[in-house]
């Protein structure tokens, strides 16, 4: 059995993934995002072990509300969510960061859940759902409760799409309930947090594990889930007889 110095020696070697956090915050740049303070314990993770990392704050962007790939098809004058759903479709790990507000997560986590879903119809090389063979995670920030309600939200929302999410894909801060410090004020003990420490970077080390894993093995395996073939008549074993 490996001992935990053993672990801690070992080398791993994550080149050629690539990674995208969405930051939610909704604080445009260049303010301070205390949740972005949280994305850099993930980024400097994945970045030692050659993962390639962009963090984006989708508030910078004009992003239309909507369920559709391109809103100006659909009335929209402006929207800049194409090319931000270009860079999502190149990564093979998503984490969708925010803070928490009134319990839930941000406006702009939840405008980009729906421009996500806006792309679920989709289909890869394979025939499935685009979104398939790619991992997701979450991280949150609050200085009231709401962590795991945002987290089931989340990741509910980022498997119902096609991804794949490890186990313990989801860490957060909370501060004390109230007006009391966010995570990156002085004195908030965030930064310090052991267990918010060691949740962020299981669900890193996770993400990473499990993208390469799916990296290598050319995704998840096209059969029993491929839109197209069903759209054409294939029930893969589906034992309604009329089907048969």
């Amino acid at each position: 059995m490996s001992t935990p110095a053993a672990a801690s020696t070992e080398s791993h070697d994550f080149s050629g993934l690539r990674a995208i956090f969405l930051n939610c915050t909704l604080k445009p740049s260049p303010e301070l995002s205390h949740t972005e303070g949280l994305i850099r314990i993930a980024r400097s993770v994945m970045e030692k072990h050659g993962v390639e990392v962009e963090v984006l704050r989708p508030v910078d962007f004009n992003v239309a509300c909507g369920v559709y790939p391109d809103m100006t098809e659909h009335g929209w004058e402006h929207d800049e969510w194409p090319p931000l759903q270009d860079k999502v479709m190149a990564a093979n790990i998503l984490v969708v960061c925010t803070p928490i507000w009134l319990g839930d997560k941000s406006s702009v986590c939840s405008k980009v859940i729906e421009r996500l879903y806006s792309y679920s119809g989709e289909l890869n090389e394979h025939g499935q759902y685009a979104y398939y063979g790619r991992v997701g995670g979450c991280l949150i920030t609050g200085n009231e409760d709401g962590g795991k309600h945002c987290a089931m939200n989340i990741l509910y929302s980022l498997q119902h799409l096609g991804y794949v999410i490890p186990p313990q894909a989801d860490a957060c801060w909370l501060g004390e309930a109230g007006p009391g410090p966010s995570y990156l004020d002085p004195d908030s003990g965030g930064p310090e947090n052991d267990f918010t420490n060691r949740n962020t970077t299981f669900m890193t080390w996770n993400l990473m594990h499990l993208a390469q894993m799916l990296h290598q093995a050319g995704g998840i395996p096209a059969h029993g889930n491929q839109r197209a073939a069903w759209d054409a008549g294939c029930r893969f074993d589906f034992p309604n007889p009329e089907y048969r």
